[in-house]
């Protein structure tokens, strides 16, 4: 039976929402703890290079991450890498149950556990996961050096997943579902003027194809759905070469609410509904980050989230 460790503030997620969080809390007076099942830094550890992050123009993603961890373990921080299995409330007191063996519990909670990849849904995505089939450019990109490679989306992420492909890959083919790009001007200008970046609107991808019944097998057929304005989409196939092409998915991404599902008030898509202080309909229990419903989701924004988390954490605790 694993020992019960009590904190004041537990803080699950170590992105930059948590991180900043924790930085906010240990300068508040409190003994925070940041609960991690991955990679502190978040989203930002599979990004190649940030540049809008004030007064750290072009650091790397996994730079700018670690930076951030540092600084919130000077000041007194205190990590796990585990996964939490449930969130249980007794009295006003959130017990959090970890996968691993310990378990912790505290007063206070700032839940920042951000949102993950969200699928694109055509036949194979799965099937082919890691074999041709990637959610990060940055992560995977080296793979597909000199090689032609399709991104589907067409929003902020889509755009930026297709610019740093286009310096490693041979072509960079964008599948666009809609008949426009729904990025940032400089994001999708940067786009459109890359020789290197082909954009095909109203398409999608119906199903990537391999070796019928080979499951260790490569893609070599991508199989796409082609729109023409005003008339019926047709099928489109392109083969390759086993293994010398890849997909990229890059249209959004879900909400990682289900933990606190229960305990907070989510929007239609499941993101966590919060008022400007971070708090939930839960007394103690605070939001910040990708996982709640919010008109920007970035690096600065994350990291005010989580700032404004903490202090209301602080306030909170210190009216028990």
């Amino acid at each position: 039976m694993s020992l019960l460790r009590t904190h004041e503030l537990v803080v699950i997620g170590g992105g930059p929402a948590g991180l900043s969080a924790a930085i906010y809390a240990t300068r508040a007076g409190l003994t925070p703890i940041v609960i991690e099942s991955g990679s502190f830094g978040g989203q930002i550890s599979t990004t190649d290079e940030v540049d809008n992050y004030p007064g750290l123009d072009n650091v790397g993603g996994v730079e700018l991450g670690e930076r951030m961890r540092a600084h919130a373990e000077r000041l007194g921080t205190e990590f796990s890498y585990d996964a939490i299995k449930s969130i249980e409330l007794d009295a006003g007191t959130a017990t959090f149950r970890l996968q691993g063996e310990e378990s912790y519990e505290a007063s206070a909670v700032v839940y920042a556990a951000g949102a993950s990849p969200r699928k694109a849904g055509f036949v194979g995505e799965n099937a082919y996961l890691g074999r041709g089939v990637s959610y990060c450019a940055t992560c995977d990109g080296m793979f597909y050096r000199g090689k032609q490679v399709f991104v589907v989306g067409g929003g902020n992420t889509a755009c930026e997943e297709a610019t740093y492909l286009a310096r490693l890959a041979e072509k960079v083919t964008l599948l666009v579902r809609k008949d426009h790009l729904r990025a940032m001007s400089s994001l999708a200008n940067s786009v459109l003027e890359n020789p290197k970046i082909e954009v095909r609107y109203l398409t999608s991808i119906v199903e990537l194809r391999g070796r019928e019944g080979a499951v260790t097998s490569l893609p070599d057929t991508i199989v796409l759905s082609v729109g023409e304005a005003g008339a019926t989409p047709h099928i489109e196939e392109l083969s390759f070469a086993p293994g010398s092409f890849g997909v990229f998915v890059a249209v959004g991404r879900e909400p990682r609410s289900e933990l606190v599902s229960d305990l907070v008030d989510l929007d239609a898509d499941g993101y966590v509904l919060t008022n400007d202080s971070m708090e939930t309909r839960t007394p103690g229990l605070f939001c910040a980050g990708d996982v709640r419903t919010k008109p920007l989701r970035q690096v600065v924004t994350a990291a005010s989230d989580g700032a404004i988390a903490a202090v209301s954490a602080a306030t909170y605790l210190s009216r028990l």
